[in-house]
């Protein structure tokens, strides 16, 4: 457990990318197995660990600790894990020196071989036997979030850097196995041949593309690239072969229990990539519905008759890797639609078809489009170079990104959170309010919830704003002063708005920031929900499919 600790300590206070990138290489290669195997889980995210609460962990606090002087410290610390590994007292060092620290893969095996009535006294007993940074370790690795500035992609690249091995072929072979990836280190220090994978349909990582900033178009011929829309789903592939039919985020979690209907559907043997919709496809004669019409499919290990009849899933097709068994990444983007083509023509029209090519001819032109969808559903444009060919990850120049410009409104700041990792001392989690009718006046009501789009600096305001004037507080969370002459206005961007049943207001905004801090505006000046209720009206009806 000890080096793991030691690596979360190194990472934390390394800010640089090479630097993280060699501390990385170093674990890996010096730790041995299965606790190097298991690290690597952790770090990207495929490490699966008896969950323990955070009820749990306060309860065992407050046994060994006053509650006040806990909660005046947890309120001082801002993070959990940290809070409870600098303040638990259960003899470490006495005990570290009787048995020695437990090995990382001795923990998850024996967290993991836990029944439900054991994990308490199991989690008492290994935070008395880890001294501080091993406990808070542990404790990141229990509540499952580490947040410490590492991706899974990095952790790949270090593999990279380790072995000498193509971070391609790293993550050709990444999702087809799993931890603690003994079979993947002996290959990558030359010990085996390259492992076998289990699942013949495995994801492959996606290309990704750049978003458009000021003055990348004015390089570029129009004529050496094509445009498709940008639709408002979730990123999936959909990989088939030998009978094993798997459809995966873009992220490479199998999704496959959640849309049966799809699975189900597909006919092809291959590798598509494309968007997951919801409604009807171009096909069917029939609207694609919104993004909260889609969540009510997401994030569920199986769905019943009910919710495929009312929520029919479909895949907008975008690019083809493999046809059949043939890779044919390396072929161009339009050579490669074509063959897409051809397969989407033969599959089930009602949940599948090809995503439309946008025909322009100079970039003013695609501009216009960009700003007038010609569907709600519609986020923007993609911009793909003819003779591109499919690279995983996100390299500038092949593919483009044009998002059509977000909606704005002024908004109040009602509750203030904690963050996490490096924000763990800031209140830099931000709950706004607009206006509306109530039976005693005008009052505030939530709309949205962000946690990004300001800078350091404006960090420091907001979060001496919430401190200066806190009226309530609720655990981590804080309400703050919000009167019509007193409070915060932040200027909020989003990208689009739907009703919900879920929210108060009746509202939810897609993908919320905060654009400005608008200390030249007093609360009574925001905007009203009858403002952002009439810009969902505004959004342009579907056009009529002849």
């Amino acid at each position: 457990m000890k080096p793991f600790a030691t690596l979360l300590d190194r990472l934390v206070l390394t800010p640089s990318r090479n630097g993280k990138l060699t501390l990385l290489a170093d674990y890996f290669r010096d730790t041995p197995d299965p606790d190097r195997g298991y690290g690597l889980a952790a770090l990207a995210g495929t490490l699966d660990l008896k969950g323990v609460k955070p009820a749990l962990l306060k309860e065992l606090a407050l046994e060994r600790l006053d509650p006040v002087l806990f909660q005046y410290s947890y309120d001082y610390v801002g993070d959990l894990a940290e809070t409870i590994a600098l303040v638990w007292d259960g003899g470490a060092k006495e005990k570290v020196a009787e048995g020695g620290q437990p090995r990382l893969g001795d923990v998850v095996a024996r967290m993991n071989a836990l029944g439900r009535t054991e994990v308490r006294a199991a989690v008492r007993d290994l935070l008395d036997h880890l001294d501080h940074s091993s406990r808070f370790a542990f404790l990141k690795l229990a509540t499952g979030g580490l947040r410490i500035g590492v991706s899974a992609r990095l952790a790949k690249q270090a593999l990279s850097q380790m072995s000498g091995r193509d971070v391609t072929e790293i993550e050709t072979l990444w999702h087809g196995l799993e931890p603690p990836y003994v079979s993947l280190f002996s290959w990558l220090e030359g010990r085996a041949e390259k492992p076998v994978l289990a699942s013949p349909a495995i994801f492959h990582s996606v290309m990704l593309a750049n978003p458009v900033e000021d003055g990348d178009l004015e390089k570029l011929d129009p004529a050496d690239y094509a445009a498709e829309w940008k639709w408002d789903g979730i990123r999936v592939q959909m990989s088939s072969h030998g009978g094993t039919r798997k459809l995966y985020s873009r992220s490479g979690d199998d999704i496959s229990g959640a849309f049966p209907d799809i699975i189900a559907a597909i006919n092809f043997e291959g590798v598509v990539d494309g968007e997951l919709l919801v409604g009807g496809t171009a096909r069917s004669n029939s609207a694609t519905r919104s993004f909260s019409d889609l969540q009510q499919r997401l994030n569920r290990k199986t769905v019943n008759a009910r919710m495929l009849a009312e929520y029919p899933a479909f895949v907008r097709a975008y690019d083809l890797l493999f046809a059949g068994g043939e890779d044919i990444r390396a072929e161009t983007f339009l050579a490669r639609r074509e063959r897409l083509s051809a397969l989407i023509d033969k599959a089930p029209h009602d949940r599948f078809d090809l995503s439309a090519l946008v025909p322009f001819s100079d970039w003013q032109t695609l501009d216009r489009l960009r700003l007038a969808p010609p569907d709600p559903v519609v986020e923007g444009v993609m911009i793909k170079r003819k003779d591109s060919v499919y690279q995983a990850g996100r390299l500038k120049g092949p593919w483009f990104k044009w998002k059509r410009d977000p909606f704005n409104v002024d908004a109040v700041m009602m509750y203030a959170q904690r963050g996490h990792g490096k924000r763990s001392s800031y209140y830099s989690d931000f709950t706004f309010g607009v206006w509306a009718e109530g039976e005693a006046g005008d009052q505030l009501v939530p709309v949205g919830k962000a946690y990004f789009g300001f800078t350091d600096a404006e960090l420091d305001v907001l979060d001496k704003f919430v401190r200066d004037n806190t009226t309530e507080r609720f655990g981590p969370v804080r309400a703050v002063r919000a009167e019509p002459d007193f409070g915060f206005v932040l200027e909020v961007a989003f990208e689009g708005i739907n009703r919900s049943t879920r929210h108060k207001s009746g509202v939810a905004m897609r993908f919320p920031r905060i654009a400005r801090l608008r200390a030249d505006k007093q609360p009574r000046d925001a905007d009203r929900l009858s403002t952002l209720i009439a810009m969902m009206d505004a959004q342009p009806p579907p056009i009529e499919k002849a």
